[in-house]
């Protein structure tokens, strides 16, 4: 994990959110995600700088093409989103799994 995927890895840890359990560097299909929620059916991913070059937001958005195929969502954040406001991260989290709940 890098340090900014250990900062948020804090906060949802634990069954920190709502007493769901969230997954480090879970194999899904053919992809390894930063953070799993099954019960949520909730990807989150941590993007550093080299994901909004032009290729990788092309792979980006075919990986994440096929794992909403596979009835999962997708939420990417930023590597700086984390850094300067992993409240606001974790609220988004929340946000998305009440949804389901």
């Amino acid at each position: 994990m890098t340090d900014t995927e250990r900062k948020l890895w804090k906060h949802i840890r634990c069954k920190q959110i709502q007493g769901l359990q969230f997954y480090r560097q879970k194999i899904i299909g053919n992809y390894i995600v930063d953070f799993y929620c099954h019960r949520a059916r909730l990807v989150v991913e941590v993007d550093g700088g080299q994901h909004y070059l032009d290729e990788a937001l092309i792979e980006d958005q075919k990986r994440d093409e096929n794992l909403r195929r596979m009835g999962l969502r997708i939420l990417r954040v930023s590597n700086l989103d984390v850094l300067k406001n992993v409240k606001g991260v974790v609220e988004r989290i929340f946000d998305l799994v009440s949804e389901v709940e």
